[in-house]
């Protein structure tokens, strides 16, 4: 009977790694991405003359270094702030799929540049 136990501990152990392996990687990767969204959040609203088009095209150069498939319309600009002090909102909404041995799902990422409302 201690054997069945340590054989069945010892294959959790391998199941929960193997699913680390598979999960892990996209939430970094998201991290990371949230990340570059401020940066561009933050040198798009230090350089007014920046279009939103411009800024939507350097978040999927973003993504695509970080290999997030990102579409034009999942990312979002919106200018805020006053004429004297202007600032950039950048989001965009992305899903991973992860495939487990008989099971599958779908992560939901919505990376954004900060509190919109500052």
């Amino acid at each position: 009977m201690g054997t069945v136990k340590a054989i069945l501990g010892f294959l959790v152990i391998i199941a929960c790694v193997y699913a680390g392996f598979q999960i892990i990687p996209p939430e970094l990767s998201n991290y990371s991405f949230q990340d570059d969204l401020r940066n561009v959040a933050m040198m798009g609203g230090s350089n007014p003359h920046t279009t939103d088009q411009e800024l939507v095209e350097s978040v999927i150069r973003k993504a695509r270094d970080h290999q997030i498939a990102l579409a034009p319309e999942s990312v979002t600009v919106q200018r805020i702030g006053t004429p004297g002090s202007p600032a950039v909102y950048v989001a965009a909404e992305y899903s991973v799929p992860v495939n487990l041995p008989g099971y599958s799902f779908t992560l939901h990422f919505n990376p954004s540049s900060g509190n919109k409302g500052f």
